[in-house]
């Protein structure tokens, strides 16, 4: 029978193995965080301090603010080990599950690969952490394309709930699920694209503050102004809503309509609709009022699905402490 939390290990302990550690090991994982390269004895046992005093800090502030009860925090400390990078063999026997987690350079990423792929059991599955790769660029580098994927976490790692997986078109579609599997047992959100250059949040998010920053660039608001509005507009709707859904929630023709006014007043094609947009309003696919758009509403009760997004808004608006009763009461 499984082990009901297998090993995981992560080659490198900077930033993105630290947190990767916190969150398998706050789970219950034994976790063997691996030095991404050589050192000398004094500069191993430094890297090992200053990484366990980080992962105990971020645990204790979580702790502090009310997240779980301190006395679990040496219990989760004890289940992360750090190893030498010249103990990789030793550190990855038995493991099924390793996370790649050094520099952002094909140098480091070569070196590391090269090395997990001699030390690695035959069966281990091998993710990269990268945010600056493609899957298909480093499948090749580890040696085992068919267990190989790339898993980019969203920083703060042991936070964020989603991270985002791009598998090859080498990849067995059965290491996939079970990756999702893991990644969902440990309470994140997997969710799956090609390998494309800014995966699906950076590419949304580089957009989104890019256009912040232009807004202050050209005295549209202020800085606070902007950001709050961020907060309590834009943030706000799409924590309850998908930016898809929320086009098909107020019509696909809207958005449209309002891009092109938008383009036109601008003199500037990156507001334009996307041809998606245009094809799903001229075939009749505006979202909810059509029964289709980017979802397919056929057999959704439409007014208990509209209930339940607005419970959730007034649930928003309360956590928020801006919810108030109707004028007159209280």
């Amino acid at each position: 029978m499984a082990a009901r939390y297998p090993v995981i290990a992560c080659v490198g302990a900077g930033r993105m193995g630290r947190g990767i550690a916190h969150a398998f090991a706050y789970a219950g994982h034994e976790v063997r965080l691996i030095d991404g390269k050589p050192r000398d004895s004094q500069a191993q046992q430094r890297l090992a301090g200053e990484s366990k005093a980080e992962i105990r800090g971020t645990l204790a502030q979580i702790a502090e603010i009310g997240g779980f009860d301190a006395k679990a925090i040496d219990g989760i400390m004890a289940r992360i080990t750090l190893h030498p990078f010249d103990d990789m063999q030793q550190a990855l026997k038995g493991v099924r599950y390793i996370f790649e987690a050094v520099p952002e350079t094909e140098e480091a990423k070569r070196a590391a690969f090269a090395t997990i792929d001699r030390a690695a059991e035959t069966y281990a599955i091998v993710a990269s952490t990268t945010s600056t790769f493609l899957s298909t660029q480093l499948s090749a580098l580890s040696g085992r394309p068919k267990l190989f994927l790339n898993a980019h976490w969203l920083n703060p790692a042991f936070i964020v709930p989603l991270i985002e997986l791009s598998p090859t078109p080498e990849t067995d579609r059965a290491v996939v699920e079970e990756f999702k599997a893991l990644l969902t047992s440990i309470g994140k959100v997997p969710v799956e694209c090609s390998a494309s250059p800014g995966y699906i949040v950076p590419r949304i998010q580089a957009l989104a503050m890019n256009e912040a920053a232009r807004l202050v660039e050209e005295g549209v608001a202020s800085v606070e102004d902007i950001d709050k509005a961020v907060k309590y507009g834009f943030g706000f709707r799409f924590a309850i809503l998908g930016l898809l859904e929320f086009i098909d929630w107020g019509g696909g023709d809207i958005l449209y309509y309002a891009s092109r006014n938008m383009s036109d007043a601008m003199n500037d094609k990156r507001f334009e609709a996307p041809k998606i947009v245009h094809d799903n309003m001229t075939g009749g696919r505006n979202g909810l009022r059509d029964g289709k758009g980017f979802y397919d509403y056929a057999g959704t009760d439409v007014g208990a699905y509209r209930r339940e997004r607005l419970a959730a808004f007034l649930h928003a608006l309360k956590e928020a402490g801006l919810a108030r009763p109707p004028a007159g009461e209280g």
